[in-house]
């Protein structure tokens, strides 16, 4: 074919035209990438994206959330890359919600400013909302940092108070029976505890968020029952934690809520499918709640009775059952000896699904006052509380008892994969060394040459 300057303009013309639609569509990309983010995680942990839990407590935060690092600069050629991770961490915040501010601050430039933050160590980040601020060490992962985002959003800064003496379930012990793990989560997520002495004291302090009775073993005298009652008859909120149907001394009490436990345990067939025994419960279905709104985590309750509770207009409660456990087993209308088989007596025992816990609320003055009774202590002792959904089943209803219902959500959980344990020998430094050192340089130079060559190969035909 002759090219001559027609068919040569033509051509020109052609390419020319290709070159701007080209890149009118480059242009076109860069603009719908910048109004819209869609971003897919492929890693077991969903590391390069927020969990739920997290996205959830950002949108309950309106104000700006102002990040300050207090880095030295990064020295890429000896490996120092804090400040780049940093900005890929804070990133993932900023995707979902915009006004998150992140600063960095010299410290070996700007020394009187990290002196006046008080700042200890090179790294050391200070998170600021609503004039509130809290400082963080690295490393940081989301769970310590949206940790931190709910301190600092928390509005209700009473403590929780614990009864102590009668051998309950202690909220900073470390025994299996203890809920000390329980407590350690909850001081993350900003609470304090107060154990006020009931044989002293004049009566329950009305300053505190709430008091939490945890399965007393023995009975409560009267003297502290009467300032118990006392206290709820005053519109104070009450987490009560039963391990049977012995009210140690808190039958008064139980009155007043209206409220009673089965004296038998509920009794879950299906356990066995999960490789427990059927004297441990797992919840099928959840009330409409609050506490309990969204909430599909699978929970498990070792050796749980039935709670059950009315409101009349008497004591104004408004009643709603939280956890039904055992759809397709029963509760024993009895105790049951440890090493007996169990069998459902038609008669006397009944059929699942059984609610093992209730939440009450009234109108109390200007404000509400709250109460949940759960009949299973066990579910948030050392031993249970890393199982399934226990944990956020947990905090929900002492945020809900505090009156943080916003910050009721599924807790953010640690990575699974954020570290690779190398082998401490020559043979395992040597595949780190290959792996590492694979992807950074043999990878891309086999790639460069297998190109050279294709196109040299191409040439010579």
């Amino acid at each position: 074919m002759n090219i001559n300057r027609k068919l040569r303009f033509q051509l020109l013309v052609q390419n020319g035209f290709f070159v701007v639609l080209f890149l009118m569509l480059i242009v076109l990309l860069g603009y719908l990438a910048s109004q819209y983010h869609v971003a897919k995680d492929i890693t077991q942990a969903n590391r390069n994206i927020l969990t739920q839990g997290s996205v959830n407590v950002l949108k309950q935060m309106k104000e700006p959330v102002n990040i300050t690092v207090f880095a030295t600069k990064d020295d890429a050629s000896g490996g120092d890359n804090f400040r780049k991770g940093m900005i890929d961490f804070v990133a993932r915040y900023q995707r979902e919600k915009k006004n998150v501010n992140l600063t960095f601050i010299n410290p070996s430039i700007e020394p009187k400013l990290a002196q006046d933050a008080g700042i200890k160590e090179d790294g050391e980040v200070i998170v600021e909302f609503n004039k509130r601020v809290e400082h963080i060490i690295p490393p940081i992962a989301e769970q310590e940092m949206t940790n931190l985002l709910v301190r600092l959003s928390r509005t209700n800064q009473q403590a929780v108070m614990y009864l102590d003496g009668h051998g309950e379930r202690n909220l900073i012990g470390i025994k299996n029976n203890d809920i000390g793990e329980f407590g350690k989560q909850l001081e993350k997520k900003g609470f304090k505890f107060a154990n006020p002495d009931l044989t002293i004291a004049q009566a329950v302090p009305s300053n505190g968020a709430m008091l939490v009775i945890a399965s007393p073993q023995v009975d409560v005298s009267d003297v502290e029952a009467k300032k118990i009652k006392t206290y709820l008859e005053s519109g104070g909120n009450l987490l009560w934690l039963l391990d049977d149907d012995n009210l140690r001394g808190l039958k008064e009490v139980a009155d007043y809520l209206g409220m009673t436990v089965s004296p038998g345990i509920a009794m879950d067939m299906a356990s066995a499918q999960y490789g427990a025994d059927a004297r441990v419960s797992f919840a099928s279905l959840y009330g409409e709640h609050a506490i309990t709104k969204n909430f599909m985590l699978r929970t498990l309750f070792p050796e749980a009775h039935q709670v059950t509770a009315i409101g009349t207009d008497d004591n104004g409660w408004k009643v709603s059952n939280l956890v039904e456990v055992a759809p397709n087993g029963w509760l024993m209308a009895g105790p049951l000896a440890k090493d007996a088989k169990p069998t459902f007596n038609e008669k006397t025992d009944k059929r699942g699904p059984i609610n093992i816990g209730v939440a009450l609320e009234r109108i109390y003055g200007k404000k509400g006052q709250r109460v949940v009774v759960m009949g299973n202590g066990n579910f948030l002792s050392n031993t249970f509380i890393t199982n399934g959904g226990n944990l956020d089943l947990g905090v929900n209803i002492v945020n809900w008892l505090a009156g943080d219902d916003k910050l009721i959500t599924i807790q953010p959980m640690p990575l699974k994969d954020i570290n690779v344990t190398i082998p401490d020998t020559d043979s395992g430094r040597l595949v780190a060394w290959m792996v590492f050192h694979g992807f950074q340089y043999f990878i891309p130079l086999a790639m460069m040459i297998a190109g050279f060559f294709f196109w040299w190969k191409r040439r010579k035909a």
